[in-house]
């Protein structure tokens, strides 16, 4: 057998621990690999690492990607080398995102810039290989420098300019980056009112270095939009460098603190100036439209005209070539030049996710003239000449509308170019709640509510006050105009970013995540019939997504509840059936979904639920930071703020893959958010006592949808070493202990914590307290993960028990504690908890009762095989708005159990599924 076939033989059996022959490891290895240990023949195995998408690096700067490792493989300081198909290595940058509690390397984050040319690396232990130039950072007094070895960054730690200056060589390609904030004090109604608009300025509060290079460096500025006395709208903004880059990356994130009723932000924008110093006949415009679309124009053209230039001349002025002498052209062009109008403005407005209009005008106080139009723009122009000028993009232009890209003044000395997030050309933003309660001005009222539309209203809950949204933008700073092909590379990496991934064998062998999951395996019919089925889903989701046009600023990477089978539409506007956010965990049925089949489809589709979820259906300030909220017909309407929506469970996938600063940010802010039921009292509406005050040492929290969310931020902050890890650590292990210490553990439902000491105090009565909610939320999750990281019997027996007995019957469970759990629902998702237990208890049984009750009907349950028809039926009009197609019986609840049910059924007791 060859040496390649050998090692992907080996890889396969670190996933599913079958026996390889040992003559085979020794060839494959070398003589001395049979005296090798366990660990160190996995740490001599490469890693595979690709391209999430074909193409390449394309026109972006870097990638950073993450890399799981098997316990033990690798000590914390070990080095990484990357190299090309051919043996040729790459500049890398390594640093740890996570590690196992012995100190070995769990995750991996490597930045690599220079050298990416091929498909496909190698990632390899040795000694890194040095770009050849490095990216330096430097700081003096007010300022960040950082060099990338082709451009320079002035970067500001105070006043409004976040970017000074980018220059190339001794060339100043853009200044003065800023961010600007238009607000609105009302709103006009109709033909009703003349609402005023005024500007607020970014203003810098602080900027540091969060790292140095050599190949990646990022800086990190934060601050409010002010004017006069009033400052508001806090923003961090990341900044990205790579080695030998000519381009940055910019991460922009906003968190609104204003008052729904009255700040209505018109415009929200990040802005640039670009100096021109070439003539007019030598300055370009390029503005992207739709896929590789362009419009290509100079600010003063010489083409169409009633006399010709000649041929060469305006072939050069197309390709934004500089042009010759005018000297040397048809003189009745020469001598007439200055009659040629200059066209300085331009601006491209996308203010729905179907459409896009662009228009130019000379100057201020001229007229508009239209340019252009189309469907769905990419975000992404060009300005400057033929001596530079600056690229500009902002990814998810058209997802996330109305956006707008504007470019003024290009005719006179210096361009202004302003990437508008919130189009000022839309209807301000309005994030008013959405109705006046109705008369639910009581518990018992409000509960009636939640009866009828299954939304929790309660007065003041429906704010927006604390959601955050963030937006990426990149920008290049060109020698000259770029020719064609370059200007689709950046468009399309704008659109795109170039992502490098380690594949599902290399990910799951490392037994990360709890190790339920497994590469897709398609070897049985009954295996392949559930993969079709798990493909079916995804695409169906995949694809309301674009039919009911689930997109839009606040919107993008949400996904809808459940269906109206009576109007064929989603219950986008029916109380709590409608956004789903988060519920019953299908950020974690993506995230499982990707890392087993290393789709990118799969991946993009996570990372656009995971920025939304994390921030927009989560408070990052005020009274509820660190709680989400559950699902409604706004992100943040229902009453109900709880840690299951906000848990860093959903987010860590995102994180380990890609080291993304944002993400670990709002993880490390969870790690307090213990205290948050100090403020709000989930139970407040169904208690008995109405003087009911929290208590700090004897807070009623679950050990199901609360702990898991509060276990999920200590696991993160822990294996992440981050400032608060041996906090976490502790109230990670003492929970676990008091929670296994409780007379029925799981099944007693909840207790009372101690905020100060991160225990629960234990019950003197056993009692049953099984709600169908607990494990679905991410305590599978969680469990399968510290049970492996952390040696606590009791809590595993614990553990085990809740798995082997909530799909019991009635019987077995009253034998085993005394009373039955009463009638719950979920059995099809609750499976994976039947496969856990079967794994770990070595028993036969459990293993066939999981796919007993992942395939037969309960009622109301799932998508079990008997009674799903597994199809989709056209629609067209007057039945829909559009045609389309639609499976009435498909709910999010359901499919996000049946998909993880599938997934952790197929990686635990795949073998024991009848054919």
């Amino acid at each position: 057998m060859p040496p390649i076939a050998r090692r992907n033989l080996l890889k396969a059996a670190a996933v599913t621990g079958a026996a390889v022959p040992f003559s085979w490891q020794l060839a494959t290895n070398g003589p001395q690999a049979a005296a090798d240990s366990p660990a160190e023949k996995l740490a001599a195995e490469p890693v595979d690492i690709t391209w999430l998408e074909d193409g390449g690096l394309g026109a972006a700067a870097g990638s950073t990607f993450g890399v799981p490792w098997p316990k033990g493989t690798h000590p914390g300081d070990r080095t990484f080398t990357l190299t090309t198909a051919d043996g040729e290595a790459v500049p890398l940058q390594t640093w740890a995102t996570a590690h196992w509690p012995d100190g070995s390397l769990k995750w991996t984050a490597h930045a690599a810039g220079e050298g990416l040319t091929g498909s496909a690396y190698k990632l390899i232990t040795g000694t890194p290989a040095a770009p050849a130039k490095k990216v330096t950072v430097a700081e003096s007094g007010g300022r960040i420098t950082v060099d990338t070895g082709v451009i320079r960054a002035v970067i500001g730690k105070g006043g409004e300019q976040l970017v000074r200056s980018v220059t190339r060589g001794s060339t100043e390609i853009a200044r003065d980056g800023r961010l600007v904030l238009l607000r609105q004090g009302d709103l006009d109604d109709g033909d009703h009112g003349s609402a005023a608009w005024e500007r607020f300025d970014g203003e810098i509060s602080g900027a540091k270095v969060e790292q140095r290079g050599p190949v990646r460096a990022v800086v990190r500025i934060d601050g409010k939009h002010r004017k006069g006395r009033r400052a508001w709208l806090p923003f961090s903004v990341r900044l990205y460098f790579y080695a030998g880059a000519e381009s940055f990356r910019m991460v922009h994130t906003i968190t609104y603190d204003g008052d729904q009723n009255k700040d209505f932000i018109r415009g929200l924008g990040v802005r640039f100036s670009v100096p021109m110093r070439d003539e007019a006949y030598d300055r370009h415009i390029r503005i992207a439209g739709e896929g590789k679309g362009f419009l290509t124009e100079a600010v003063k053209g010489i083409t169409g005209l009633r006399r010709d230039p000649g041929a060469k001349i305006r072939t050069a002025q197309v390709k934004g070539e500089k042009l010759p002498d005018p000297a040397t052209w048809d003189q009745r062009v020469t001598s007439r030049l200055h009659l040629i109008p200059t066209w300085g403005d331009y601006t491209l407005s996308q203010l729905s996710a179907d459409g896009f209009t662009l228009r130019k005008r000379t100057k201020p106080g001229h007229g508009w003239i239209a340019a252009g139009g189309g469907g769905r723009a990419s975000g992404f122009g060009y300005v400057g000449g033929v001596s530079g000028g600056l690229s500009f993009g902002l990814r998810d232009f058209w997802e996330k509308f109305p956006a707008q890209l504007d470019i003024r003044g290009a005719a006179g000395d210096t361009a202004e170019v302003t990437l508008w997030l919130w189009s000022p050309e839309a209807q301000p933003m309005d994030l008013r709640f959405y109705h006046d309660g109705m008369g639910q001005d009581t518990f018992p009222e409000q509960l009636e509510g939640l009866e009828i539309t299954y939304e929790d209203y309660e007065p003041d809950f429906g704010t927006p006050y604390g959601i955050a949204r963030t937006s990426e933008l990149t920008f290049w700073a060109n020698a000259a105009t770029p020719d064609a092909d370059t200007l689709v590379r950046q468009a399309a990496a704008v659109r795109t970013p170039p992502q490098l991934a380690a594949g599902p064998a290399d990910i799951a062998r490392a037994k990360v995540f709890g190790g339920l999951f497994a590469p897709v395996d398609r070897s049985t019919t009954a295996k392949a019939k559930i993969e079709d089925r798990l493909d079916f889903l995804f695409d169906y989701h995949k694809g309301q997504v674009e039919q009911r046009r689930w997109y839009g600023f606040w919107d993008y990477g949400d996904i809808m509840h459940t269906y109206d089978g009576d109007r064929h539409q989603w219950r986008y506007d029916v109380g709590g059936y409608a956004w789903d956010n988060s519920e019953l965990s299908p950020d974690l049925w993506l995230w499982l979904a990707y890392l087993r089949s290393g789709r990118s489809d799969i991946f993009r589709f996570a990372e656009s639920m995971t920025r939304h979820t994390g921030e927009v259906d989560a408070y990052h300030l005020g009274t509820w930071a660190g709680l989400g909220t559950r699902h409604g017909v706004q992100h943040f309407a229902d009453s109900a703020k709880q840690q299951r929506i906000s848990t860093a469970l959903y987010r860590r996938y995102y994180y380990f893959l890609t080291a993304d600063e944002r993400i670990g940010d709002i993880m490390h802010a969870l790690v307090d958010s213990d205290e948050t039921f100090l403020v709000l009292d989930p139970l407040r509406k169904v208690r008995e006592d109405p003087d009911y005050e929290p208590d700090p040492h004897a807070l009623s929290i679950g050990f199901g949808t609360d702990w898991s969310g509060l276990a999920g931020a200590w696991l993160t902050e822990w294996e992440r070493r981050g400032p608060k890890a041996k906090k976490a650590e502790a109230r990670l292990r003492s929970t676990m202990e008091t929670i296994a210490a409780q007379p029925n553990g799981f099944v007693q439902g909840s207790g009372l914590y101690d905020l100060d000491t991160g225990k629960y105090a234990i019950e003197d009565e056993p009692k049953v307290s099984v709600s169908h909610l607990s494990a679905v939320f991410g305590l599978v999750e969680v469990c399968a993960e510290v049970i492996d990281l952390i040696d606590m019997p009791k809590f595993t027996e614990a553990w085990l028990d809740y798995c082997r007995y909530f799909n019991a019957t009635k019987a077995e469970q009253k034998a085993r504690y005394g009373t039955d759990f009463g009638s719950l629902i979920l059995v099809q998702g609750h499976s994976r908890l039947d496969a856990y237990a079967a794994v770990r208890l070595g028993d036969d049984k459990l293993a066939a009762r999981a796919w007993q009750k992942f395939t037969e009907y309960h009622e109301g349950d799932g998508y079990p095989d008997a009674t799903t028809s597994w199809k989709t039926v056209e629609l067209e009009g007057p039945q829909v708005l559009e045609p389309g197609v639609e499976a009435a019986w498909v709910s999010t609840n359901a499919t996000a159990q049946y998909g993880l049910a599938a997934i952790q059924n197929l990686a635990l007791v795949g073998d024991k599924l009848p054919d």
